[in-house]
C-alpha cells in the first residue's frame, strides 16, 4: 500500500512564504513522479507543480517564479516552498505520487493522492 501525506498548510499573509511537504511510502523498486496541485470546492484540482523521477521540473504559469518545487530522496518528500503568496494561492493542495518505472510491478503503477492540506492566504 502506498501513503502520501501532505504538512505544512496554515493560514499565512499576502507577501509571505510557507512551505509544504510531501511524504511518500516506498513500494519495491519503483520510482515516482511527484505532483502538487490545488482545489477549491466544486471546482477541478489545477496542477502547481511537478518533479519526474529523472528530476524533471515544471511550474504551472500562475506560480512560475515563486514557487520551487525540490525532492529529498533520502526522506522520501517532495517539498513545495511558496514565496510571495497571494490571496489567489487559497486552496487546498493535494499530492500525488505517480508509481513508474521497469521495477515497478504493473499493478502498483498507477496514481495516489493524499488527503490534502488547507493553505489560507489573508489580505
Amino acid at each position: 500500500q502506498v501513503r502520501v501525506a501532505e504538512t505544512g498548510g496554515r493560514p499565512v499573509q499576502a507577501g509571505r512564504s510557507l512551505s509544504l511537504s510531501c511524504g511518500y511510502s516506498v513500494y519495491m523498486t519503483c520510482q515516482y513522479d511527484i505532483a502538487w496541485y490545488r482545489q477549491d470546492p466544486g471546482k477541478e484540482r489545477d496542477f502547481v507543480a511537478s518533479i519526474s523521477k529523472d528530476g524533471t521540473i515544471r511550474y504551472a504559469d500562475s506560480v512560475k517564479g515563486r514557487f520551487a518545487i525540490s525532492r529529498n530522496s533520502g526522506r522520501h518528500t517532495v517539498d513545495l516552498q511558496m514565496n510571495d503568496m497571494k490571496p489567489e494561492d487559497t486552496s487546498t493542495y493535494l499530492c500525488k505520487a505517480t508509481l513508474t518505472g521497469v521495477g515497478c510491478p504493473r499493478a502498483a503503477r498507477g496514481d495516489y493522492w493524499g488527503q490534502g492540506t488547507q493553505v489560507t492566504v489573508s489580505s
